[in-house]
């Protein structure tokens, strides 16, 4: 009995974690954006905080553009040579997710796109993207010298 309800209580606790993240995503992160902006405006003014909202759009569609062509010519390289592109699927993803927060407007999530974007701050975003995919496929345990659950002694006897 005990077997199944800890399943359960893991589905839950995943569960909230989404709810937060969902919070954070579509009510933390808009206020936060909006205090920025007001921030900057009360600083260089209204207009050039516009301005610098459309310059920082465009720059970023260009940085994706750049980056994206460097990651696709990396991926068929990669798979040409028959190697596996674990690598330069991560950097797709990175470069796609950071993308749409360079095209949303805001300072904050541009931020984020641009560390996720560079390729030079890419590879830690890429370490920390492994480190969360492989917790998630190895259900929360963290992967061990030794064999996971108890270990049973014995012979194999054929018959």
């Amino acid at each position: 009995m005990s077997g199944r309800t800890a399943p359960g209580r893991r589905r839950v606790r995943r569960r909230g974690s989404t709810w937060w993240l969902l919070v954070v995503a579509f009510v933390v992160v808009p206020i936060l954006e909006i205090y920025v902006i007001i921030q900057v405006g009360q600083v260089i003014g209204a207009w050039w905080t516009i301005l610098l909202l459309i310059a920082d759009s465009i720059f970023g569609s260009w940085l994706i553009k750049h980056e994206g062509r460097r990651a696709w010519q990396a991926l068929t390289t990669t798979i040409q040579s028959g190697r596996m592109p674990a690598a330069e699927l991560a950097d797709g993803a990175l470069i796609l997710v950071g993308g749409t927060l360079m095209l949303s407007p805001g300072f904050v999530t541009d931020l984020f796109g641009i560390v996720l974007i560079l390729p030079f701050t890419r590879p830690v975003a890429r370490r920390i993207l492994t480190g969360v995919v492989s917790r998630r496929l190895l259900g929360q345990r963290r992967p061990g010298p030794g064999p996971q659950g108890p270990v049973v002694r014995g012979e194999v006897v054929d018959e």
